[in-house]
């Protein structure tokens, strides 16, 4: 009986101990528990505020960047603005010009561009390239710059909105063309033009 009751106390012993080390065992990672998510709270904490800054950081240099590319596109668009509204001036000036007076206009070019003929020797027959006008028409300047001299003429296939004629010589290719004419003004007239086009303020950044 004794015996019995001896073993009755070993094992209840036994199990208060197992107990108790269970209890020391999850309190210990109950602790570690705490400690980690500490830990993890704190360098998540952390790892946040530095992302708030790189995007604070981030924001700011993007905002700079905006800041300082506006005046440069805000010029670009006027620019833009002021090129088409040139292009569409000059449009207009030669739609509202004679055929005659065109025309004029490049045997006065090619007149002009001729006074070198003297230094090479003409060919018998010279190649014409002639774009937006008629054979007749091309015949015409040319007889009155180069008399006595045929021609073989040929279609040029050009982009130019506007008349063009090109004598071609082995040695020598000469232009007479609106569209080179209007270049000309264009680069050497342009403050002028703006200003009469957007007023004296305008004029004056050219």
């Amino acid at each position: 009986m004794e015996e019995l009751q001896s073993t009755e106390i070993l094992d209840r012993e036994i199990l208060e101990d197992a107990r108790k080390k269970a209890h020391r065992i999850l309190k210990a990672a109950d602790e570690m528990i705490q400690v980690k998510t500490t830990e993890w709270e704190q360098k998540l904490a952390g790892d946040l505020d530095e992302l708030e800054k790189k995007y604070a950081q981030q924001m700011k240099f993007s905002a700079d960047e905006i800041m300082a590319r506006l005046p440069i596109d805000k010029h670009r668009v006027k620019i833009k603005k002021i090129e088409m509204l040139l292009d569409s001036a000059a449009a207009a000036w030669h739609e509202n010009l004679s055929r005659e007076y065109v025309l004029d206009l490049l045997a006065k070019e090619l007149a002009k561009r001729l006074t070198v003929k003297s230094e090479i020797k003409l060919p018998d027959s010279i190649h014409i390239f002639i774009h937006k006008m008629t054979q007749t028409e091309a015949q015409t300047i040319l007889k009155a710059v180069l008399p006595d001299t045929s021609f073989v003429f040929e279609t040029l296939h050009s982009v130019s909105a506007y008349p063009e004629l090109i004598v071609d010589m082995p040695e020598l290719r000469i232009y007479a063309s609106i569209d080179k004419i209007i270049h000309y003004y264009l680069s050497e007239k342009r403050a002028e033009l703006v200003e009469a086009l957007l007023g004296e303020s305008a004029g004056e950044e050219w």
